[in-house]
């Protein structure tokens, strides 16, 4: 048993992503192996940020009446839920959030707008003037979530100082019709190189417990390998009334911490951070994220969910004897 992880190990070293048996047999790891799954993951997490974790939070800056018809999502205006809805909010409060982020220990601050994508105009305008007010004033990184993008949109935000594109893939290739049919998945895709090409960092992951088989986990570590994304969010399922998963409850706490090993093994050198659903999911098991591979967090309140509070956040931290990255 032993051995086939520290073949596995090895292998990744060398700069191979881990097969389809070996992906599956973490995701069904059980025991004294599981337990050694993780702490083969933690190994390649050490071994690329040592005892450091990243803090990262997020403004929804935009919120409600979204034309998309994501199954999970409390904001789409094709379901009944009682998420707030607003336009988007000043330059100055959002550039306050940054400097309130920067306070209590984020890395990175995300401007968060619902809807397929920001058009030119007024509202562009005004992030763009957010972006560069906080990448003058202030020493976090500057982080943006407006949708789809085009090369024009793209090149505009790297110019304003916007460090990291964020744009989710949220489940595997094969299985996002099942839970989007408003945009093709290549759209996505289409997004996430154009950040890049743009000069920006990506910022792309997905949410797991979405009914997704084990297959496709796999699969939607292996397409984010393949575009060579610089930071993986990973979210798991807090199922909102009102939406066509709000039933859905399907992950363990051990279930997310094969997930986190998993994406671990995959992209070996990539930051991994386990944003939404961490409390619902996680439970009493959540400073255990960072020993199943993931090397930071995020903090504080999610788009239309509430977090934890900074100081049982900061203490979970502090019992998993872990290092904050400071900006």
């Amino acid at each position: 048993m032993y051995e086939a992880i520290q073949q596995l190990i090895d292998q990744v070293l060398i700069g191979e992503a881990p097969n389809q048996e070996q992906g599956l047999a973490i995701l069904r790891a059980r025991g004294a192996k599981l337990t050694a799954y993780l702490a083969g993951a933690h190994s390649l997490k050490e071994r690329a940020f040592g005892n450091r974790v990243s803090l990262c939070a997020i403004i929804n800056a935009k919120s409600g009446r979204c034309p998309e018809n994501c199954a999970f999502c409390a904001q789409s205006g094709h379901f009944q839920t009682n998420a707030p809805v607003y336009p988007l909010k000043s330059g100055a409060e959002i550039v306050a959030g940054a400097r309130q982020a920067e306070r209590e220990g984020s890395h990175c601050y995300g401007i968060v707008t619902s809807g397929s994508r920001i058009s030119p105009g007024q509202e562009w305008n005004e992030i763009l003037a957010a972006i560069r007010e906080i990448r003058a004033t202030c020493r976090i990184e500057p982080s943006a979530s407006l949708g789809l993008l085009d090369a024009t949109l793209a090149g505009q935000l790297a110019e304003a100082g916007c460090v990291t594109y964020h744009h989710n893939l949220e489940t595997a290739r094969s299985f996002f019709p099942q839970i989007c049919t408003t945009h093709d998945y290549e759209e996505d895709v289409a997004t996430v190189r154009l950040a890049k090409q743009s000069g920006m960092k990506v910022c792309c992951g997905g949410i797991l417990g979405l009914g997704e088989s084990l297959a496709q986990r796999i699969e939607l570590a292996a397409t984010l390998r393949e575009l060579a994304v610089d930071s993986v969010p990973l979210n798991f399922l807090n199922p909102i009334p009102g939406t066509p998963l709000e039933g859905r409850r399907e992950l363990t706490p051990l279930d997310c911490l094969r997930a986190i090993a998993l994406f671990r093994y995959f992209l070996p050198t990539t930051p991994i951070r386990v944003c939404g659903g961490r409390e619902a999911n996680l439970g009493e098991f959540q400073s255990w994220m960072f020993m199943a591979g993931a090397s930071g967090t995020m903090v504080g309140n999610y788009l239309t969910t509430t977090g934890r509070d900074r100081e049982t956040d900061l203490k979970m931290l502090s019992d998993a004897e872990v290092e904050i990255d400071v900006c």
